[in-house]
């Protein structure tokens, strides 16, 4: 199973928790349905915050090379999204037979709850990565970057590949003068000049 699938099927079951969770709360505490909605929704992001740190700090310890990092961001963002669409799909049908929680049309629950579901993930997880990254880094030695003696990726390094051509090609032209400069006439006079001259003639 891929990362961002399981960790969606957990977010998922997370938020259809957390909604059943505040239409309970509401109807035994009308008076607070503000206060109990953002406790729960903060909760959440706690939890996605708390997982992407985990994820960072784990990346940052097995690769300290920053460019060789894994893209935590796309796993993230499809977790976000994967959570809110089936979130809202299992919230809306669980809805049709338990009125006491508070859910919308079916559109509404695919697109626009779903949107706030992905993005609370992705912001939350994302700073959770950052911190992880952040708090390795600060103590790790500087890291040796791998450039253009890494063989990985010496056939996809077209900068390495240019530098090649051009000391290729400045090693013909020193070559090439340095040989017209042997056998021009200035050249050759010089060397006549500097000949000795055989006095028994």
């Amino acid at each position: 199973m891929s990362k961002w699938l399981l960790r969606g099927l957990v977010f998922a079951a997370l938020m259809v928790i957390v909604r059943l969770l505040q239409g309970a709360m509401i109807n035994a505490w009308e008076t607070k349905a503000g206060l109990i909605s953002l406790v729960l929704v903060i909760a959440y992001a706690v939890v996605a915050l708390v997982w992407g740190y985990v994820d960072g700090r784990s990346d940052a310890r097995n690769n300290p090379d920053p460019d060789r990092r894994a893209d935590l961001a796309m796993t993230w963002l499809l977790t976000g999204l994967f959570a809110g669409v089936v979130s809202g799909a299992v919230a809306w049908f669980i809805g049709v037979f338990y009125k006491n929680l508070y859910v919308e049309g079916l559109i509404n629950e695919l697109t626009t709850f779903a949107a706030f579901t992905a993005l609370l993930v992705f912001v939350s997880a994302i700073i959770g990565v950052a911190l992880g990254h952040w708090l390795v880094d600060r103590k790790a030695p500087p890291p040796v970057r791998h450039r253009d003696g890494d063989d990985d990726r010496a056939d996809t390094d077209v900068f390495a590949a240019v530098r090649d051509d051009r000391d290729h090609d400045y090693g013909s032209q020193s070559g090439n003068a340095e040989q017209e400069q042997r056998t021009s006439p200035v050249a050759l006079a010089e060397d006549d000049q500097t000949r000795p001259v055989d006095k028994r003639d």
